[in-house]
């Protein structure tokens, strides 16, 4: 039996307490129901590594251009040029090529002495208070500094920009959220300003890199990009970097504080903070959930999925595949691990990936710098719940 109905198996991406903890139902999901169907959305979905790592590489089967989000596909709206998570070839080629060449490792890197003064201005006041909020505190606010700080937004309009990009990703509890075009090109207009003024006065920064680079568009054209597709371009940079980073920090501190033998050996040998950034990566995918638009038929364990149909890839299931990871549920800062789905995979892998691991890397290193032990204070962490990541609100700790 390779598929199952919704009486034996339920998986519904919105269910917040589902959300709270999927891995129960991804790993039954992976053995009794690899092609899953669900009805009341109408979706399939794949939670095994070997099928999930293929299809994000398959772009021809599995499409993004109608949104790498299940309520995106089903909107069936016009996605606005330049969002190249939402596009496939060979529009997503010369708009990827082009933010690949601004948004470089070594650009990324280079600015680590900036996250560690930030992180250090962040932290260094609450030594000695008995605690602090891994999110609030820091997982939060860093990673919309750092993006500010590469796009050249002043610091003071930088925490305004977040809180609009984490309105617009909120769930309600139990339903579909409603998908609204003019919302997004809204959030895309708050860099508007910022846009103009670089433009006028040019420094060396992202935003005045994408003004003024020139590409090879879909059609063979050497151009710039629009006013619009630039404005698409930051909001995506804004809105990827802030969410995901936030809540890899989130289960850092929340992973960590569950496994205080391995915390020690982190606080002892710094060494080995990059290889626990992977295995946090690997373990909670902070963007666990992925979906394609199905471009024609495909075959999954002895069943059919039509063209015209939604696949949504769990990713964030694949990385605890026991068939790829042995002994997958166990969390091990020690683990071989080769390479995760977190970040996607093929012609989609996450531009941030490079970014996301020296936020994360920094900031434990900045917090076992201060704090080598820390408990969470369960009853007042909170879920923050949102199609595109999962992850914590508030995770307040206890220090000693």
């Amino acid at each position: 039996m390779t598929t199952t109905s919704s009486a034996e198996v339920y998986y519904d991406p919105y269910d917040f307490e589902i959300d709270n903890d999927p891995h129960p139902i991804w790993k039954r999901m992976r053995d009794e129901a690899p092609l899953y169907y669900n009805e009341r959305y109408d979706f399939f979905a794949l939670s095994r590594y070997d099928d999930v790592e293929p299809a994000l590489v398959d772009w021809e089967s599995y499409r993004s251009g109608r949104g790498s989000i299940l309520e995106l596909i089903r909107a069936d709206f016009d996605v606005p040029s330049g969002l190249v998570l939402f596009e496939d070839p060979p529009v997503h080629d010369a708009h990827r090529s082009l933010l690949s060449r601004v948004f470089t490792p070594k650009r990324m890197n280079g600015i680590e002495p900036q996250v560690r003064e930030f992180c250090a201005r962040s932290l260094d006041p609450l030594v000695g208070t008995g605690g602090f909020d891994f999110v609030r505190d820091l997982g939060g606010p860093m990673p919309m500094r750092v993006i500010g700080m590469l796009l050249g937004i002043p610091e003071q309009d930088q925490e305004v920009i977040k809180q609009r990009l984490d309105e617009g990703i909120r769930l309600q509890e139990g339903e579909a959220p409603g998908v609204r075009p003019d919302a997004m090109a809204a959030s895309g207009e708050m860099f508007a300003e910022y846009a103009e003024w670089r433009s006028e006065h040019p420094s060396d920064d992202l935003m005045t890199e994408l003004l003024t680079a020139e590409f090879e568009d879909e059609t063979g054209t050497r151009r710039r990009l629009t006013r619009a597709e630039l404005l698409t371009y930051v909001n995506l940079i804004a809105g990827a970097g802030n969410e995901t980073t936030t809540r890899l920090i989130g289960w850092t501190g929340k992973l960590l504080g569950e496994h205080p033998a391995q915390r020690r050996e982190l606080a002892a040998d710094r060494s080995l903070v990059p290889h626990a950034i992977e295995e946090i990566l690997r373990y909670e995918a902070p963007s666990p959930v992925q979906a394609r638009y199905v471009a024609r038929d495909v075959e999954y364990h002895g069943r059919t999925v039509a063209e015209g149909s939604v696949m949504v890839l769990l990713n964030g299931s694949a990385n605890r595949d026991a068939r790829h990871f042995p002994d997958g549920d166990r969390f091990d800062v020690h683990r071989e691990i080769g390479h995760h789905l977190s970040f996607g995979y093929g012609l989609h892998f996450c531009l941030g990936a490079a970014l996301a691991r020296l936020e994360g890397r920094v900031a434990l290193d900045e917090v076992l710098q201060r704090w080598p032990d820390w408990e969470v204070d369960e009853a007042h962490a909170v879920m923050a719940h949102a199609s595109t990541a999962r992850g914590w609100e508030r995770l307040p700790v206890s220090t000693h």
